[in-house]
């Protein structure tokens, strides 16, 4: 009978056990910093430190929310990966942003395209993604056969492959990433499978050691891109494809954009600022192109939707290569309605606040000084139009209440 007893209140107490581990798992609030592994959901608290030292998987149905000033550190040996199955929130604020990182002390020369952890990757099941007032450094990890996400097949389901930043795949999810750093991954920043999306006042620097693009679409994607910052990508700041398959196809309105630097160091066909291919339908209007590598730029075997739209861009090139590799005519360069386009180095100089345009194309480093925005006498500022409709601008609702809104197009380049 004691023996019974004994057993009995093992069992119970296996039992309770249990069940507060599952609910740590999926419905914890973490108060304090902490460490995770495996299944996780609830809320990390404003101004935690999380430790991940393996894998973590958001379960299909549950929710994971971020909160100001989380710091989420990745564990440098394992290179986690964040598979999320469920919806993720990481939302900071411009004071206190949540951070997906490693320790300072891996920030070296060595690692400075990353390759430290995985990336954030978002199954068909995940419904809503936002990443606000967020940076993501030092990921891009390449795949191997005991990657949880080649387990799952997810991303592109095999190993030797550079895990992006953000990998989002559904054509019926919503995803914003708004005012939000993306830099030294390895290859491409994001890469966009479907969805109504959001993606504005973001800024992508040091990415891509052979290739890579800071946003890459493709079809089931109804997006809007704007007010976004692309510094010296390996390739292109913009992919936009319709390949894939997805409903609805894609179609993707990118306005008010500043690009520099981009494309130099992948010295091919593709590198430059926009490409266009496989009969996507695009919008591009106001748009600064910066001693970019080519301009909006076409698959001639693989064009893009007849419908698409290109009008009042704004390009300047320091050297005469540089605008010589812009002009229409060339190089398979898409040429736009409106647009400012010179024929000689130096023409059109934008006027940025703080930039020296003398900087070498092939420089990946950014300077945290430099501002972007335009001097008040730039003739930039009056150079835009707006005689067109964004996708989203009357907003998409979020499940827990958030609503998050296109911004709305301004004359001047960006």
């Amino acid at each position: 009978m004691k023996n019974k007893c004994i057993l009995s209140f093992l069992a119970f107490f296996i039992v309770v056990l249990s069940a507060c581990e599952k609910a740590n798992i999926d419905v914890d609030t973490a108060d304090a910093d902490g460490s995770a592994i495996g299944e996780v959901s609830g809320v990390w608290s404003k101004g935690s430190v999380q430790h991940i030292k393996g894998d973590i998987i958001i379960p299909e149905g549950k929710t994971l929310t971020i909160e100001e000033g989380v710091t989420v550190l990745m564990d440098s040996v394992n290179k986690p990966e964040i598979v999320v199955l469920g919806n993720l929130y990481a939302l900071g604020t411009a004071e206190n942003p949540v951070k997906f990182t490693v320790e300072d002390g891996y920030k070296t020369k060595t690692n400075e395209f990353g390759k430290l952890w995985g990336g954030i990757l978002a199954a068909p099941s995940c419904q809503e993604l936002v990443l606000d007032n967020t940076i993501i450094e030092y990921g891009g990890a390449i795949t191997s056969d005991a990657s949880t996400s080649v387990k799952m097949g997810l991303y592109k389901k095999v190993s030797g492959e550079a895990l992006p930043a953000l990998w989002f795949s559904n054509p019926n999810g919503k995803l914003v990433v708004q005012n939000s750093t993306v830099s030294h991954f390895h290859e491409d920043c994001t890469y966009i499978e479907g969805g109504k999306i959001i993606f504005a006042n973001n800024r992508f620097f040091s990415n891509g050691v052979t290739g890579g693009e800071a946003m890459n679409f493709k079809s089931g994607c109804l997006a809007d891109v704007a007010y976004n910052l692309v510094y010296s990508v390996n390739t292109n700041a913009l992919k936009l494809s319709n390949s894939g398959d997805r409903t609805p196809q894609a179609y993707i309105i990118v306005y008010n954009n500043t690009m520099l630097n981009t494309g130099w160091r992948r010295p091919t066909a593709k590198g430059g600022s926009i490409w266009l291919e496989a009969s996507v339908r695009a919008e591009i209007y106001n748009n600064l192109y910066a001693n970019t590598r080519f301009g909006v730029k076409r698959d001639p075997k693989k064009p893009e939707d007849n419908r698409s739209v290109s009008s009042n861009n704004w390009y300047y090139g320091y050297s005469q290569l540089n605008v010589d590799q812009f002009q229409v005519g060339k190089n398979d360069i898409v040429g736009g309605s409106n647009d400012i386009r010179g024929k000689v180095a130096g023409d059109n100089n934008p006027k940025f606040i703080a930039y020296p345009l003398e900087t070498s194309v092939d420089n990946y480093l950014f300077d945290s000084t430099w501002d972007f925005h335009l001097q008040g006498n730039s003739p930039a500022l009056k150079a835009g139009t707006l005689a067109f409709k964004p996708h989203f601008t009357s907003g998409l609702v979020m499940s827990n209440g958030l609503i998050y809104s296109s911004p709305q197009p301004r004359s001047e380049e960006r």
